[in-house]
């Protein structure tokens, strides 16, 4: 049977393959809709497979906010080509969207997800049939509290989401926050939110080098100590110094936009080589 345009369309509209691709399927199969999405289904599985041990070092990372709840996805795939066609974006908004409604926790909740006519997962794979690189989901995380702010940098390569432990706060404080994560990449809110390994580690470093640089023995303990203060001040977000005014640190930012304003969460992820 001949296959019209308005079919051509119609499939399209329900996998997001391309044209010809649906073209194809439809012809295929006489014009059978779900034998033809089947066809597409099974590309993206064939593609998914032969291109399995491809690195997915570019992608589509956002990230958004509502309701005390923030959230952040990103959308892999082999090349910034992929990654910037406008199909790519809409489909890492619509995940991420999915997601957020749901309050999902983890990955495999979202991927889970129904979505299309099929789930997440399974569409992540079709849609490695209709680009034809490996395309896989990574770096769901989400924080919550009385507000909550995201921020995607420029090229959707980067995002953070921040928890606020007051309601209504000002948002420009609160996109500032989430700048100063972006930017200066903390790994914990507070001294007392660095991983234990990580602290004993950093201490294990700061004796060693003071050890070589010939420092007196029963010194080394105080400069080790001083040198794990600095690095608070490098990695904890509340000790760094504000990105837009050196002379305050974080922690004064907030306790000078509100009395007890403070973080309780926030979350970064980057597909940047850094």
């Amino acid at each position: 049977m001949a296959v019209s345009i308005e079919d051509i369309k119609h499939l399209r509209k329900m996998s997001g393959a391309g044209m010809m691709d649906c073209k194809n399927a439809l012809n295929e199969v006489d014009g059978d809709f779900d034998k033809a999405m089947e066809i597409i289904r099974l590309k993206g599985q064939v593609v998914a497979a032969k291109r399995s041990e491809r690195e997915t070092s570019e992608g589509c990372v956002l990230a958004q906010a509502i309701d005390g709840y923030a959230a952040m996805i990103a959308l892999k795939c082999e090349t910034d080509f992929v990654a910037q066609n406008a199909d790519h974006i809409k489909m890492t908004q619509d995940i991420l969207d999915l997601a957020i409604e749901n309050r999902c926790k983890t990955i495999e909740e979202v991927n889970a997800l129904p979505y299309g006519g099929s789930t997440v997962g399974d569409k992540v794979i079709e849609r490695s049939g209709i680009c034809g690189e490996k395309t896989e989901l990574d770096g769901y995380l989400f924080v919550s509290g009385d507000t909550t702010v995201a921020y995607i940098h420029n090229g959707n390569k980067l995002a953070t989401i921040v928890a606020l432990n007051q309601p209504g706060v000002d948002a420009q404080v609160a996109r500032d926050v989430a700048m100063q994560v972006a930017a200066m990449n903390p790994i914990s809110i507070d001294p007392a939110s660095v991983p234990a390994d990580v602290l004993e580690e950093e201490k294990k470093i700061a004796a060693e080098k003071a050890r070589e640089e010939g420092k007196p023995e029963n010194l080394i303990p105080r400069i080790a100590e001083g040198r794990v203060k600095k690095f608070y001040k490098e990695m904890c977000l509340l000790n760094q110094e504000y990105v837009k005014d050196n002379k305050m640190t974080i922690a004064q930012f907030l306790e000078g936009a509100s009395k007890g304003l403070t973080v309780v969460d926030f979350k970064r992820f980057t597909l940047n080589a850094e």
